[in-house]
């Protein structure tokens, strides 16, 4: 393994203009975007059900990375990474974690959005020299109540999307309000931004791997939580429907180091996109404590 990095390739000034460079994995190509100062310990994101690199609110990437270096990524058969996309939350953790070694580095803090949530809380519990911090948002543990029903409430937004011919994301990340359906909208132009260079969609057989895999985490037995003793940042609207807000509650009450972030109102899954600026400010003052 090469040792860490101590400066980054030279940072471009937004998300929206940071290239797209891959780096092998066991001969398996990993596509990612870096940007921000060259901190030694690196932020790396860990995505949602179904997401790709274009699927992170510029937001709060530019947000992050002007005080830390960010790094996202797609993980195996995600995107335009290489190989087949596991079926298992803890398959998933292992490649990250093959991801973050082959790119040098020998500590990370981790920030899981929704599924990305569950892999970085294994990653902390199987890696814990590998951590440092973890911010953990719309997730839950392994168990929480509703996690299993992420199928069913996908595949209807879906169908209810087509005939409304409206982007899924708008009823599964934000509220029916008035205020939520405008933030809906102004978070999905904000992904349409970059028009260059843009990532791959996820392939239907990688999006069924990942919801057999979020359905299997969610019908697992709890876990046990107080082995992770990383400080624990957890943030999440007050009505997500997809990993309901209880799970952010109980998460935050069971890390020995949690820390809770009150439940943004009016908001949903994507409450930190809803709120990005606030949620960018909670973040790097919490990493940088």
């Amino acid at each position: 393994m090469s040792a860490p990095r101590s400066s980054p390739a030279p940072t471009p000034s937004s998300y929206q203009s940071a290239p797209t460079r891959s780096v092998s994995v066991h001969g398996v190509d990993f596509v990612y975007r870096e940007l921000g100062p060259g901190d030694d310990v690196p932020l790396v994101l860990f995505n949602h059900l179904a997401a790709v690199l274009d699927n992170w609110d510029p937001r709060v990437i530019d947000g992050l990375a002007t005080r830390r270096r960010v790094i996202t990524f797609d993980n195996r058969g995600v995107g335009a990474s290489g190989g087949s996309t596991p079926d298992t939350i803890e398959a998933m953790a292992r490649d990250a974690v093959l991801f973050i070694r082959a790119l040098g580095f020998e500590r990370a803090d981790l920030l899981g959005l929704s599924m990305g949530g569950f892999i970085a809380q294994v990653i902390a519990a199987e890696e814990p020299h590998l951590v440092r911090k973890i911010l953990l948002a719309g997730t839950g543990p392994a168990g929480g109540p509703g996690i299993d029903k992420v199928t069913a409430l996908t595949v209807r937004a879906a169908l209810k999307g087509a005939l409304t011919r409206k982007d899924p994301k708008q009823y599964l990340f934000f509220t029916d309000s008035e205020g939520g359906r405008r933030a809906g909208r102004a978070f999905l132009e904000r992904l349409g931004e970059r028009t260059h260079h843009r990532d791959t969609a996820i392939s239907l057989s990688s999006f069924r791997a990942q919801l057999k895999a979020i359905h299997r985490w969610g019908l697992q037995e709890p876990a046990d939580l107080s082995r992770i003793h990383h400080p624990a940042l957890v943030a999440n609207g007050e009505s997500d429907r997809m990993v309901p807000s209880e799970n952010t509650l109980d998460l935050a009450a069971r890390l020995p180091r949690g820390e809770l972030v009150p439940l943004y109102p009016d908001a949903g899954h994507g409450g930190i996109f809803q709120y990005h600026d606030e949620f960018a400010a909670q973040a790097l003052e919490f990493l940088e404590r």
